[in-house]
């Protein structure tokens, strides 16, 4: 099945191959300034919407083999519209987690048609926290998000999906390797555990939509840009 097949059917696609080692080393360094400069508190889930502050952000959310990669399963439109990191730090015992989610239920995009970038600027496993998708579960629309029952879930809003709703024992381990990356469909249910490890979990997000959207959030500041092919709708305020 190549990525596209896969990705329609599956709703997620993962490993591919994105960074160089170089590459990888590289971005690394910069993401442990920004960490030394805001602190680990801060670097956790804070660190959304900083590609135009961090020219080194911008670089990856362009990179012309991420957009590949994208393009593959997504066609040719490709607007960005954000970034966000998401980096878990090693603890002796559970506490932060992210609960079970859809990202298009709370962002306020019509149709909620958005694919997201998973970066891995270190390695990841189950031991530190990896990402968990439930296959297929982008077929089941939109579901209800309630509340999470514990004040340690890392969402924003503590928002999380009943898991009788859905199928968790069906849940695979996205584990990559640093320069690797996943992609999921905005409707496909993912979460993820506690860091476990003695290793620090870090990975950025990268959003993008086709230029068919609508963007009706007022929960988010997104920085919409066209990256690859044309916009044939005109709903979009391009902020470059």
């Amino acid at each position: 099945m190549d990525i596209k097949s896969k990705f329609e059917e599956e709703g997620y696609v993962s490993p591919l191959d994105a960074l160089s080692a170089n590459e990888v080393l590289h971005y690394r360094e910069c993401f442990d300034e920004l960490e030394a400069e805001v602190g680990k508190d801060k670097a956790q889930i804070s660190l959304s919407y900083k590609e135009f502050e961090y020219p080194w952000i911008w670089e990856l959310a362009t990179h012309e083999k991420i957009l590949d990669r994208v393009q593959e399963v997504y066609g040719e439109d490709i607007v960005f519209i954000a970034t966000h990191f998401f980096c878990k730090y090693p603890e002796k015992e559970k506490t932060h987690y992210v609960a079970w989610h859809q990202d298009a239920t709370y962002w306020g995009i019509k149709p909620s048609e958005t694919i997201t970038v998973w970066l891995a600027l270190d390695d990841v496993d189950v031991e530190n926290g990896c990402m968990q998708v439930i296959p297929h579960s982008h077929k089941l629309g939109i579901l209800e998000h309630g509340k999470g029952d514990e004040e340690s879930n890392l969402l924003s809003i503590n928002q999380a999906i009943d898991e009788d709703l859905f199928s968790p024992d069906t849940a695979v381990n996205l584990c990559m390797k640093a320069g690797q990356l996943s992609l999921h469909e905005g409707r496909t249910i993912h979460g993820s555990q506690s860091n476990l490890s003695d290793r620090r979990r870090c990975g950025l997000t990268i959003r993008y939509i086709r230029p068919n959207v609508v963007l009706e959030g007022e929960n988010e500041r997104w920085n919409p840009v066209l990256l690859r092919g044309e916009d044939r709708y005109g709903h979009l305020d391009y902020v470059r």
